[in-house]
């Protein structure tokens, strides 16, 4: 099984909660999850490629796409990016109604 394969119910689970909290019927918010997107894959990116860089993680070549940022291989950042779309989406679900 590839990493692909591993991260498509976490990137699925989120498309369908963004799905829903787009349902409401409210524009999102762009600018502050744009900036919220770049500083947290900015951050996956150092931190990622500090742990593999320092051997504490490794990864099997053959499960990989191959491509890189860094040491890090793309398929790392899946869950910086479902989690970039679920705890928004999330937050505008559970917000008391009216407030949007």
């Amino acid at each position: 099984m590839t990493y692909w394969l591993i991260n498509l119910p976490f990137l699925l689970a989120a498309a369908v909660v963004v799905g829903v909290a787009l349902g409401r019927r409210v524009a999102p918010r762009v600018l502050p999850w744009t900036i919220a997107a770049v500083v947290m894959m900015t951050l996956t990116a150092i931190f990622d490629n500090a742990i593999i860089g320092s051997g504490l993680v490794a990864y099997d070549r053959d499960l990989i796409s191959g491509v890189m940022v860094g040491l890090a291989p793309v398929e790392d950042f899946a869950y910086t990016l479902a989690a970039l779309m679920m705890v928004p989406a999330l937050w505008h679900l559970f917000a008391p109604r009216g407030s949007d």
